[in-house]
């Protein structure tokens, strides 16, 4: 595979490099990932996802730090495509500049991109964005750890 090549994923082939699962799996889908460089993807959202049940009842809302995961799941995505962190384990360790600029709500497609910024391993960087109906919803610098760790 060429370093550049353009990979898909739908949610089972997602299972298979990140661990997450119900109800904490939160990328539904890749549209668009070159290992080690950047990745697209999203989240549907409907009324009967668990947070939504106390966040909150009258005005459900995702909540900002479910955000922040999702694009690190996202970005999770984009280290463990590569052939070399197999068998390894993608941490969240940390976040920088994080804004939220509109609320994501049931109904809603949260679309995410996400771009490696820094590679200093076991430390990755990456700059995240989520958008609703292409408006920017959430911006962040993601910063994931490099580990060994369970297989998905």
């Amino acid at each position: 595979m060429s370093e550049d090549t353009i990979l898909k994923f739908d949610v089972r082939e997602i299972r298979k490099f990140l661990p997450h699962r119900y109800p904490f799996l939160l990328v539904d889908r890749v549209t668009e990932c070159v290992a080690g460089k950047y990745c697209k993807g999203y989240k549907n959202l409907t009324i009967n996802e668990e947070f939504f049940q106390g966040h909150f009842p009258n005005f459900p809302v995702m909540p900002g730090v479910l955000q922040i995961e999702a694009l690190a799941q996202l970005t999770g995505c984009i280290i463990m495509t590569q052939e070399q962190f197999k068998g390894k384990f993608a941490f969240f360790a940390g976040i920088d500049k994080a804004r939220f600029k509109t609320q994501v709500v049931p109904g809603d497609k949260f679309e995410m991109e996400s771009e490696i910024t820094k590679i200093k391993y076991p430390l990755v960087k990456a700059h995240a964005r989520g958008f609703v109906d292409g408006k920017l919803a959430v911006d962040a610098e993601i910063l994931i750890s490099i580990a060994d760790g369970i297989e998905a």
